[in-house]
């Protein structure tokens, strides 16, 4: 049986989610900066999502964001969404985006943190590969190095090509960052 995220919680057991790997993704629905909508079951009849919980100032947020855009980049368009789920307001998502470079849409956990709370997050950033039936393919709490190219290979499969490097042969990137 599996115990409430609260529960889970006090009694010291740390998932850090509620949603793993295998699991199904809870649908939600939210609305980007400017105010579009966006919903996770309508997007998943398009193909997968890669969904990122960030607050704008942690400073491991910062550091996967840029990573995340270069999974969009050479994967995300009509084959595949990326969607940055921020819980801060509209305004200063907007400048973290700006600031890391994020095009992918931001979208907006409202007051309370529904959808963050939906998951069961503790911390961020965490980002899930949603598949196209709802299950979740991958999840990562914190940045994880093996995590973002499970979701290229992944990326790279569905659409019938071999994985492009997330990471360049000159970069110093550690396997982990807790979040």
């Amino acid at each position: 049986m599996k115990l409430p995220w609260i529960l889970r919680r006090v009694l010291g057991i740390k998932t850090m989610t509620n949603v793993l790997t295998g699991q199904k993704a809870p649908l939600f629905s939210l609305r980007d900066a400017n105010g579009q909508a966006f919903s996770l079951k309508d997007a998943l009849q398009k193909g997968p999502v890669v969904a990122a919980f960030f607050k704008i100032s942690c400073p491991v947020c910062q550091f996967t964001f840029p990573f995340l855009q270069r999974l969009f980049k050479t994967y995300g368009g009509k084959n595949a969404a990326f969607w940055g789920i921020s819980q801060d307001d509209a305004r200063d998502t907007k400048e973290f985006c700006a600031e890391y470079g994020v095009t992918f849409p931001a979208l907006l956990d409202e007051e309370g943190y529904p959808v963050s709370n939906q998951y069961g997050l503790t911390n961020v950033p965490t980002f899930f590969l949603i598949d196209t039936d709802g299950s979740v393919k991958v999840s990562c709490v914190g940045f994880g190095k093996p995590e973002i190219e499970q979701i290229a290979s992944e990326l790279a499969s569905r659409q019938g090509r071999p994985a492009a490097a997330v990471f360049l042969p000159d970069e110093v990137v550690p396997d982990h960052k807790p979040g």
